[in-house]
């Protein structure tokens, strides 16, 4: 894709700033919500539990809350999530001012978090596309800002604060994550308008699921994009469901260290984001994504051999810079070549795929860390990622990139046909 000096226009800043302060809060609960497990059990099992609750509704409703939204105004998806996790956090919030909180708690609130985030997630991403007219250049500059305010935040500034709070009361990191939702709403209902789906007659909810998952899974491209981050989540899973008894156990780290080795990789995640672009360019995105996913491959290899906590954080700041780079290139490319009125069901179900791989991978670092040893689900994590490059290099090579832009060109034939699209509704 190609640079492009247009400004974006001035609803793209309001919807930056809105999803910079909710990453914060998001940010504040990675961090504390792992620790706070680690105060009621160090069973990796029951840790693996919390962490796989949150990827469930992806499992569950994926492919339809993507069909949903698509019927849906998604400016009022977007601000309704996020008003429901404000007021579910403070259910947590509560039972631990009054020291009620367990693990099955902790469960159920991860999960119906990850149920909001599934519908205000699937409502942002094809809201985006809509804002900036299908440009492929502004789109690939504002999945940039927004990916680096998201890693700058949740990662950043998030995982310290976390832990910090944590410190002054179990409920307090609760309480700012939920005051981030409330604001993110207030600043959602502020964006403008853009044109609500088109109702499609006659056809059922099932059908039009149908028709989005089918999408993905006869486009070479699409399902590309799709099985990176799929397998990417059985591998991150993996090492995240271990990483802080990893970082405890064998690196020494306390409770202020490991935000301060989540920061890491978030510092290498801007770095990732703010290169992107250029990687696209001198590289052709789909050599430039095939070149990251074998940089996070490696990383997570040299953060399971790291003999101190020096450089495992940097293996997670390599780790960072390969996602932040893949999560501004993939996106984008997505955004520009998928039509409107399927993007809510392509987007979730290339999520869908992705977060399902999530339990697995949570519950394979439980299992293995359980039955052999603690740096076992990160050298098992750095085999998935390097094998799933291999394997995905070919889907989205610069050929095949290029091929998909041009058939979704305005001007090009392919982009109108209204037939093709009336036999993806009718399967």
């Amino acid at each position: 894709m190609t640079s492009d000096v247009r400004k974006l226009p001035t609803g793209f800043g309001r919807l930056w700033t809105a999803q910079t302060v909710s990453s914060l809060g998001d940010g504040v609960t990675h961090a504390a919500l792992p620790l706070l497990a680690l105060t009621l059990t160090r069973d990796p099992m029951a840790l693996a539990v919390v962490t796989a609750a949150g990827t469930l509704p992806w499992l569950l409703f994926g492919v339809l809350g993507g069909a949903l939204v698509d019927r849906w105004d998604r400016r009022r998806t977007m601000w309704v999530a996020d008003t429901a996790r404000a007021v579910l956090l403070a259910i947590p919030a509560a039972a631990a001012a009054l020291d009620a909180l367990c693990i099955p708690l902790l469960a159920a609130v991860a999960f119906l978090l990850g149920l909001g985030g599934l519908f205000f997630d699937t409502a942002a991403t094809a809201y985006l596309p809509d804002l900036l007219r299908r440009d492929p250049a502004l789109l690939e500059r504002a999945n940039s800002r927004l990916r680096g305010a998201q890693t700058a935040m949740s990662g950043f500034a998030g995982p310290p604060a976390g832990s910090a709070l944590l410190a002054l009361g179990r409920a307090v990191p609760l309480l700012a994550d939920a005051m981030s939702f409330a604001l993110s709403a207030l600043l959602v209902r502020t964006l403008p308008a853009t044109p609500r789906p088109a109702p499609q007659a006659h056809e059922s909810l099932l059908r039009q699921a149908r028709a989005g998952a089918s999408y993905v899974f006869r486009d070479r491209v699409l399902l590309g994009l799709a099985l990176r981050p799929a397998v990417g989540n059985i591998a991150f899973l993996a090492v995240e469901t271990v990483l802080a008894l990893f970082a405890h156990d064998r690196l020494g780290i306390d409770t202020f260290g490991f935000g301060l080795l989540l920061t890491a990789e978030a510092t290498g995640g801007l770095l990732g984001a703010a290169i992107a672009s250029f990687l696209g360019r001198r590289l052709g995105t789909g050599t430039a994504l095939t070149c990251t996913a074998a940089v996070e491959g490696l990383a997570i290899l040299g953060l399971a051999a790291a003999p101190n906590p020096y450089a495992a954080g940097l293996a997670l700041a390599v780790c960072g810079a390969g996602m932040g780079a893949t999560m501004v290139l993939a996106p984008s490319l997505r955004q520009a070549i998928v039509p409107a009125h399927l993007m809510g069901r392509v987007a979730s179900t290339s999520r869908m795929l992705s977060m399902c791989a999530a339990p697995i991978g949570a519950f394979l670092g439980g299992w293995l860390a359980t039955t052999h040893d603690i740096r076992t689900p990160l050298y098992a994590a750095a085999g998935l990622l390097l094998a799933m490059t291999a394997v995905t290099a070919s889907m989205t090579s610069n050929r095949r990139v290029e091929a998909a832009l041009h058939a979704a060109a305005p001007d090009h034939p392919a982009s109108k046909d209204p037939a093709q699209e009336s036999a993806l509704n009718s399967l």
